[in-house]
């Protein structure tokens, strides 16, 4: 990044995601990283008992993100978030270990499931644009040995990932179908975060 363009543009992106970041940096988006000490659990927990809604549930995270970060007035501030949702409304959370990985994917396999990927930004304390984009994802009837395999080669890269999978590498193996936006699915809308950012003089028309 270069940090005088940073400042030009006083992007600033509230996520500890190096994939997010480097969606930015590829797309050539100046932006400064910032500490976002927001309790993601506990919020899902909330909107999870009012509304189970994946989409509604990937929205208030990536507000709740935006709005924890310490910013200046007249920065804008980006969080982002996604959530896997599954043909039966079942919301996932990241895996905690190998074992919690293997029961999910084992659930998820031959089955259809959502990426719901949702951008927020807020400038002066309030959101002032945000969007939401879902991919569908339709896994494979992959036997226990591949998994096993899988797992035994994937699981320190992808520990960190709803879902337990890179698609953009041996993830990709997992799959019959995908549909969908390929940045969704890596968790950011970029293109309609691109066209917000033109609008406001950002980056180049």
């Amino acid at each position: 990044m270069n940090p005088s363009a940073s400042l030009r543009t006083g992007l600033l992106l509230a996520s500890k995601s190096g994939t997010r970041r480097r969606m930015l940096d590829a797309a050539g988006v100046s932006f400064e990283v910032v500490d976002a000490p927001f309790d993601e659990e506990q919020a899902k927990a909330e909107v999870l008992a009012s509304d189970p809604d994946g989409r509604t549930v990937a929205d208030h995270l990536a507000e709740g993100k935006a709005l924890s970060a310490a910013a200046a007035a007249d920065a804008l501030v980006l969080g982002a978030d996604q959530v896997l949702e599954t043909d039966s409304g079942e919301i996932f959370s990241k895996a905690a270990s190998v074992a919690e990985m293997r029961m999910q994917l084992r659930v998820l396999r031959g089955r259809t499931h959502f990426l719901h990927s949702a951008a927020v930004v807020v400038a002066n304390g309030r959101p002032c644009w945000r969007a939401t984009e879902t991919a569908t994802l339709v896994m494979r009837k992959f036997g226990d040995s591949f998994l096993d395999d899988y797992l035994a080669r994937e699981y320190d890269e992808v520990r960190w990932n709803v879902g337990g999978y890179r698609i953009e590498g041996l993830g990709a193996q997992l799959f019959d179908r995908v549909d969908g936006s390929h940045f969704a699915i890596l968790g950011l809308p970029l293109l309609p975060l691109l066209a917000f950012l033109r609008s406001r003089g950002m980056i180049a028309t």
